[in-house]
């Protein structure tokens, strides 16, 4: 059975040590810390790499963050992985909980995370099952 979970999150992002620079990208590096509310209540930290490109509104990111608290009261902790782009302004953003990522009363747990800005603010729309 699909489950359903919402809420608001804050997030900073700290540039890390750059290793590399492409001629014709930039290339970054970032340190990612997240408070979770709502349906999603704990923490998150991860890494996140990104290529910005000459053409504006066009880049791509991908990351990892692992997530610990409690989803509608099962505690426990998953990892989460980020695979985004940015096309002329047009965005494409996956980010799916690695498989058998799952800790404590979240094993098992499988799903979808969408973000969602409005008005400066994020917000989290989680569509998950658990495995039998």
């Amino acid at each position: 059975m699909t489950m359903h979970a919402s809420g608001t999150f804050e997030v900073q992002l700290n540039p890390q040590g750059q290793d590399d620079k492409a001629q014709d990208a930039t290339l970054g590096r970032l340190s990612i810390d997240k408070q979770f509310h709502g349906d999603l209540e704990g923490t998150s930290k991860g890494q996140m790499l990104t290529a910005g490109t000459d053409v504006e509104g066009s880049a791509g990111y991908v990351a990892i963050e692992r997530v610990s608290g409690t989803l509608h009261g099962r505690s426990g902790a998953f990892a989460l992985q980020h695979s985004g782009t940015m096309t002329r302004g047009a965005p494409q953003l996956a980010i799916t909980v690695v498989p058998d990522s799952g800790t404590g009363q979240l094993v098992g747990l499988a799903g979808q995370m969408a973000i969602l800005i409005s008005d400066g603010k994020h917000g989290y729309d989680f569509e998950y099952t658990f495995s039998t």
